[in-house]
């Protein structure tokens, strides 16, 4: 009796135990070794909310590897958009994956990567604008790192992406300004400057003084395309220049990326009276919300 206790206590441990020994290391194994449903399972179990991100990514990397290999394509192609989505700059190394694996990468990111750019471009222009600039300065870099990505094609030199890279590029230099440690006061008193004349900014928000936003002259958003999907309501972020015109447009907001585009390319023609600064046009940067209704 006490022996078949001893033997039912070791069969009821033994599945924790296996457990308890599962990483992504085992999966990974199990992959090499062409072990492909086992290895599946081994991440199903591995895969929680409370995994650290390097672990999802990883858990990703290789139930993507494993679904390809079974031909489970679909399958596979989520499991990608969750790696990309996570590390949108991740490439499957050359000498770990086949030409098949390549390939499928790429495809699925050459697809989401636009979407991914533009919110990445997002989060770093809020870093910025809450004055975090030490993030600011990391998110921007990812930023014009994805712009440079092979992936993006040749995309990366027209609109929006184009502007897209200036306007980053802008931010990321103003971010390390604004982080370098102020200048030590001069040890010496000097003699009072005199006053001089304001000095024009590049770019105004509309908060500063004495600045009068631009007024719109034609600023009509194409229709939504019926056999599209919105994914909610969207921001757009304009630069209007001296003369009225619109030098860049980016979306801060995505509301479908098919969409994002019609809206950019319809933004480039658009016209205002420029803004001004006590009588002196300036560029303008302004923000506009674009809120979907549907039609009855």
């Amino acid at each position: 009796m006490r022996t078949s206790f001893i033997v039912a206590c070791i069969l009821l441990l033994t599945p924790l135990a296996v457990q308890a020994q599962e990483t992504v290391a085992v999966a990974r194994d199990l992959y090499a070794a062409a072990h492909y449903e086992e290895a599946l399972v081994v991440l199903s179990r591995l895969d929680s909310p409370s995994s650290q991100p390097s672990d999802r990514l990883a858990i990703n990397q290789y139930r993507a590897f494993c679904l390809l290999a079974l031909g489970r394509t679909p399958e596979a192609e989520r499991a990608i958009e969750a790696v990309v989505s996570a590390d949108p700059l991740y490439h499957p190394a050359d000498a770990d994956t086949s030409p098949r694996l390549r390939a499928a990468f790429a495809s699925v990111r050459q697809r989401i990567l636009p979407a991914i750019v533009q919110q990445e471009y997002a989060v770093a222009k809020a870093a910025f604008d809450r004055q975090d600039f030490p993030a600011a300065i990391a998110e921007f870099d990812r930023v014009l790192q994805a712009l440079a990505d092979p992936d993006l094609g040749a995309a990366a030199g027209r609109p929006p992406f184009a502007d897209l890279r200036t306007l980053a590029t802008g931010f990321r230099d103003l971010s390390i300004k604004a982080a370098a440690p102020p200048p030590e006061p001069p040890a010496l008193p000097v003699a009072p400057a005199l006053a001089a004349a304001p000095v024009l900014r590049g770019i105004y928000g509309g908060m500063e003084p004495g600045v009068s936003p631009p007024v719109i002259l034609r600023q009509a958003l194409p229709a939504f395309p019926r056999d599209l999907i919105s994914r909610g309501d969207g921001v757009l972020e304009v630069v209007i220049s001296e003369v009225g015109g619109v030098e860049s447009a980016v979306m801060l907001s995505s509301i479908n990326p098919r969409y994002d585009l019609i809206v950019l390319t319809a933004a480039r023609s658009w016209k205002y009276h420029p803004a001004t600064v006590n009588g002196t046009p300036v560029k303008f940067r302004k923000v506009i919300n674009i809120s979907l209704k549907l039609r009855s």
